[in-house]
């Protein structure tokens, strides 16, 4: 069927035509009518369908041009990557429409977004942090929303936005609202958030709940974790992959591994949340463009990530929830085009693995490659003892730098005596104000210094408090 069929607008089916795309998905087909119908819906489908299309057409096909300067949809995301995809996806759609779109995320200036949110535009795509701070300084309007979206909403109940979503719906209007839900998994806890923000959703379902897409070739390989670093460079040097995303579990991860490969002139990048959004935007930029052969993430960028041609995922580290295997080998083989995942198993990740086999309800067979030649025993059990060693001795070095850092601030026991004093003195609550009183009398500016540190540093701590509180609230969003 083609997107003609579906009713769409004219200018959106020529967006639509222009983006290359002439064939409707699964979900697209099924959601998209139903949605145009002003219903709302629980829509679950694989990774990698097309479910950013599948809510953003509808929403411009009801938009019917500038009426008044309030927001006409709000599309909530669980992360900053997926808040610029579809604003990006909004904006190719919107072609031949006029429609303002922005996005507001975490990790950027929070004056350039709301100089953004004057030009009134009718379609945000938020985070659920960043947004909650803007409708709290009063910069942002939700009353006449009419659309609202719940983009990877298993995603955002995983990370804890429940409570800040419910927040944002408040401030809608509880009538005349369309609530769409989209998701690549529904559990137990998806469901009841679901219950108190959708009313009399229609449920859609694309594939088998919970298996991940058939045009993914998944292969799992034994690998000890002190191999892991060498079988890696074993595949590239068989299989001559040249467009790869590797998943690490760790952000710490995630740098080792990007260091290793271009130490072995494989050109790497990594994003994970310790990057600043500028950087992560030029990293995902430049992979795309293939300046880089490899991209080394976190679970950050398991979710709505879109790059295209990407032919394998590697997860060098089992994820340890099994929705994220789901999410992770997702990015390859989207939009029905086929792809490889190749996971590496270590003997201390086999639990991981059977936990993500029942919740896909298939088994993973394990397999040695053959043309891989494993370390001893006795060679994995001294690198072992090593890493545990060195992991050790970072350990000892931080605690030593924290005992340093301590003794510079004046924190330790002996950081306010002087060096070869040890002239016993009176202590108590009644001494230290003896001391700070004569100090004061005698016009000492050293005496008493520590309690006026201290009562400085209590002045600091209550009026930074408000400050921290939305420096927390941002690294939600990250």
């Amino acid at each position: 069927m083609p997107f003609k069929k579906l009713g769409l607008s004219e200018s959106l089916t020529k967006a639509v035509e222009k983006s290359g795309y002439t064939t409707p998905t699964g979900i697209q087909t099924q959601a998209i009518p139903v949605a145009m119908e002003g219903k709302d819906i629980i829509a679950c489908a694989q990774t990698g369908t097309g479910k950013t299309a599948a809510f953003v057409l509808p929403i411009l096909h009801s938009y019917g041009g500038p009426k008044d300067s309030k927001i006409h949809s709000l599309i909530l995301t669980p992360t900053r990557e997926l808040a610029k995809q579809i604003e990006d996806s909004v904006e190719e759609y919107s072609a031949f429409m006029e429609v303002r779109a922005t996005a507001i995320y975490g990790g950027v200036s929070m004056d350039k977004q709301i100089l953004d949110l004057d030009d009134n535009p009718h379609i945000v795509i938020a985070t659920p942090g960043r947004l909650l701070d803007l409708l709290e300084q009063g910069a942002i309007d939700l009353s006449g929303v009419r659309c609202l979206v719940l983009d990877e909403a298993d995603r955002m109940v995983d990370m804890g936005f429940v409570r800040d979503v419910k927040k944002i719906v408040s401030h809608t209007p509880s009538q005349n609202r369309q609530t769409l839900l989209f998701s690549a998994t529904i559990s137990k806890d998806v469901e009841s958030f679901a219950k108190g923000v959708l009313k009399n959703p229609a449920r859609i379902q694309i594939g088998k709940l919970h298996n991940p897409v058939d045009s993914v070739q998944q292969t799992l390989y034994a690998v000890e974790k002190p191999d892991k670093m060498r079988f890696l460079f074993f595949l590239f040097e068989e299989q001559h992959m040249y467009s790869v995303l590797i998943f690490s579990r760790t952000k710490h991860g995630a740098d080792r591994i990007c260091k290793r490969l271009n130490k072995e002139k494989i050109s790497a990048v990594a994003i994970h949340s310790n990057r600043t959004q500028n950087q992560r935007e030029r990293a995902l930029k430049e992979y795309r463009k293939g300046k880089y052969q490899v991209l080394v993430a976190t679970d950050i960028a398991a979710r709505g990530i879109d790059i295209s041609d990407l032919t394998h995922v590697i997860n060098y580290d089992i994820p340890g929830h099994p929705e994220d295997y789901v999410h992770r080998i997702g990015r390859t083989g989207r939009a029905l085009s086929t792809g490889d995942a190749i996971s590496l198993v270590s003997s201390d990740e086999r639990e991981s693995l059977r936990k993500i086999e029942k919740f896909i309800g298939k088994t993973l067979p394990i397999q040695k490659h053959k043309n891989f030649k494993p370390s001893s025993k006795e060679a994995l059990e001294l690198q072992k003892e090593a890493a545990l060693a060195n992991a050790k001795k970072r350990d000892e070095q931080r605690k030593e730098w924290k005992a340093k850092k301590a003794a510079q601030s004046g924190d330790s026991p002996r950081g306010n005596q002087s060096k070869g004093n040890t002239k016993k003195t009176a202590s108590g609550p009644s001494a230290k104000r003896d001391k700070f009183s004569a100090g004061k009398k005698q016009g000492n500016p050293k005496s008493g210094a520590g309690s006026l540190r201290s009562s400085e540093r209590r002045k600091k701590t209550s009026q930074g408090g408000s400050r921290n509180s939305q420096q927390r609230r941002k690294g939600r969003d990250q």
